[in-house]
């Protein structure tokens, strides 16, 4: 026993300090902030605004370039033209004031930019509500900000993508419909030493906010909101970004409260409230035949209540790569269902999908200190690959109960690993495994470029 005790601290530290230290190793880390704030003593509604402290800034006020405010006008060339100012000038700040909402259509904000950028938003920001009259030029983006550097976004400002009848027009509302993509509502892409602080995203036409190409990127006192049945609206999504922080953020939505898919790595999540949604997802991965590689992920403190899944690993058959070096820990969840699950067989198509032999291969997985309510029979569910196994599954002090009273249940098909300390639905069918040679930390430019794809709607 003292030998496993020591192999899963190891594997735990080993995964932990791999993220640590690349986060803070980065030679890209963030360097314009409005105030030194250490962030973890940071309380989960400490919402700081831009101050003077750095210095002279230059202030650009939407209004001063024609933005009426008023929620119906078009402030959109408004924002365009104060965009290309701040953009331009060094020490700049770009001010959406509070107390006025502002109607901008999809609108791509391009870097790079002048050095210490700030972006305040303390009002609100509306789309159009009709699909109807959406930029045939921006099917898939509203507000798409790219190729910048050291670029600051905070305030107490609202950013709403008036998804409703979006939603309607869904395929998951009505089958009926045509299955077709809608815009995410705030997109970086292509940046790097980004910082993101204190904003609400909500009602989004599908994923509210998505972080892709980027790396060095932190996400603080987030707020992101959409009602329980809006489809594919996604929290915060992840997507060929490494070295990325989302701490003391809550989110619910009809969708991943968090989802980490291909050419992610060195991912850390800490102080995590999510619901109601699908929970906090790696995947999918491997959607028609395709290749995958997310590596470095931790989960630090979090809360799931009411989620249709909890922590989630969900992959295509036929697709490659690989999943691993991803640790869970210190969660409780409230009334969730699946609430630990690897699904290898995951398929979301109104179809069947046929069998396949090839898998996204997953191992490394370690859950530790997991404890909370299930709503659905299996409270820990391991649907792996045959042909390709899920391997070096750790799971330590796990307490889930049925919420109805009745006994919990471990599934397993495939899984190979082990437990120590208290677990409790019993997790007895996992496949021993004597093979420690996982306890490496991940190798450096480990993820393939070739492959960082997202083909999801």
């Amino acid at each position: 026993m003292s030998k496993i005790l020591f192999i899963s601290f190891l594997a735990l530290s080993l995964v932990y300090g791999a993220v640590e230290s690349s986060l803070s190793d980065s030679s890209d880390m963030h360097k314009v902030k409005s105030k030194e704030i250490e962030h973890d003593e940071v309380e989960l509604w400490d919402l700081p605004s831009w101050s003077s402290e750095r210095g002279i800034k230059v202030l650009m006020n939407v209004d001063s370039f024609g933005a009426v405010g008023d929620g119906v006008s078009d402030d959109t060339k408004a924002f365009e033209n104060a965009w290309k100012q701040a953009c331009s000038t060094a020490e700049a700040v770009l001010l959406v004031p509070p107390d006025r909402t502002y109607l901008v259509n999809a609108t791509r904000f391009k870097g790079p930019c002048a050095e210490n950028l700030i972006v305040q938003i303390d009002g609100t920001i509306v789309a159009p509500d009709d699909p109807k009259k959406w930029d045939p030029r921006n099917p898939r983006n509203w507000l798409y900000f790219s190729n910048l550097k050291g670029v600051l976004f905070q305030g107490h400002g609202i950013i709403d993508g008036s998804g409703k009848k979006w939603w309607a027009a869904s395929c998951k509302k009505n089958k009926t419909n045509p299955c077709v993509g809608a815009p995410t509502a705030l997109t970086i892409d292509q940046s790097s030493s980004i910082e993101v602080n204190g904003l609400t995203i909500q009602n989004s036409q599908q994923m509210h906010f998505a972080i892709s190409r980027s790396q060095s990127v932190r996400i603080f006192n987030v707020v992101v909101s959409a009602p329980e049945d809006s489809p594919n609206t996604d929290g915060i999504h992840l997507t060929a970004s490494t070295n990325v922080v989302i701490q003391n953020s809550k989110i619910g939505t009809g969708d991943d409260c968090i989802s980490i898919v291909s050419g992610c790595s060195n991912i850390k999540m800490k102080t995590i409230y999510c619901g109601p949604g699908h929970g906090i997802s790696i995947g999918s991965l491997g959607k028609d035949n395709s290749t995958g590689f997310v590596t470095a992920v931790v989960l630090d403190t979090a809360f799931l209540r009411g989620t249709t899944n909890g922590l989630r690993i969900k992959t295509w058959q036929g697709g490659s790569g690989y999943v691993r070096a991803v640790s869970y820990q210190n969660v409780r969840m409230d009334d969730v269902a699946n609430p630990i699950i690897i699904d290898q067989f995951y398929c979301d198509s109104p179809k069947s999908c046929r069998n396949q032999t090839s898998a996204v291969e997953i191992s490394q997985i370690i859950y530790q200190n997991i404890s909370g309510t299930s709503k659905s029979p299996k409270a820990m569910r391991f649907a792996c690959s045959d042909t390709v196994p899920c391997n070096h599954i750790v799971l330590n002090n796990i307490n889930l109960a049925r919420n109805d009273g009745k006994p919990a249940e471990t599934f397993c098909n495939s899984a190979n690993g082990f437990n120590y300390g208290y677990v409790q639905p019993s997790a007895d069918c996992l496949t021993p495994s004597n093979d420690v040679s996982f306890i490496k930390p991940p190798k450096e430019n480990e993820v393939e470029q070739d492959y960082l794809i997202h083909n999801e709607l």
